[in-house]
């Protein structure tokens, strides 16, 4: 497993993860224990991995959610 991106974002974090198993990319997780353990500070990022060989269809979807994020919608 390969590291895709770190980040306290909670939302960015939910997304992603459906986002890649709808690509069928299966995506973990790191670091939520130890997130939750040192309080709501947000000291500790999440790491989401994928297996080396999906990295760069993820990447894809990533920067598509970031492309997304960033449009003007109104």
């Amino acid at each position: 497993m390969v590291e895709l991106v770190r980040t306290n974002d909670p939302v960015l974090l939910s997304w992603l993860v459906a986002a890649l198993a709808a690509e069928n990319i299966e995506a973990i997780v790191l670091d939520v224990h130890t997130s939750i353990l040192e309080g709501s500070i947000a000291a500790i990022p999440r790491r989401v991995m994928v297996e080396e060989h999906h990295l760069a269809r993820a990447k894809r979807v990533l920067e598509a959610g970031d492309a997304l994020a960033r449009s003007d919608t109104t």
